[in-house]
């Protein structure tokens, strides 16, 4: 599974930074393409170091007309051990419970119906603390 667009929106604002690197999941928000995930990939979807700023280049044929675009229009989707490694000595454990899952930090613990929502969720709680 994927977070959720809304809670990688919270985690950007909460100030999770990312730094693009090939296996990086995001989307593409208000252009009607919400639902379309996007891998960073070295034959595809490249990073490009610009003074301005990082930019996301698409290469190659596709359906629509985006040749790139600044990382900061596009909102990462992190996946499980990238969160895992952003909450680091807080985490304590994983574990599965009848609703789904429960990411333990230290002092909190937090439950998803998905290991990653459920490690959005404690960074969430960890960083707007």
């Amino acid at each position: 599974m994927v977070i959720t667009v809304e809670q990688a929106r919270r985690l950007r604002k909460a100030g999770a930074l990312w730094v693009p690197a090939a296996g990086d999941r995001f989307v593409v928000p208000d252009r009607e393409m919400d639902d379309d995930v996007f891998v960073v990939s070295d034959m595809t979807v490249e990073v490009h170091d610009y003074p301005g700023g990082k930019v996301i280049g698409f290469n190659g044929t596709t359906e629509w007309a985006l040749d790139s675009i600044e990382q900061r229009e596009v909102i990462w989707l992190p996946r499980e051990e990238q969160l895992r490694k952003l909450l680091g000595g807080h985490f304590q454990r994983l574990e599965a419970v009848e609703e789904g899952y429960a990411v333990v930090l230290t002092d909190t613990r937090h439950v998803a119906e998905d290991a990653e929502q459920a490690y959005a969720e404690a960074l969430l709680d960890l960083l707007n603390g």
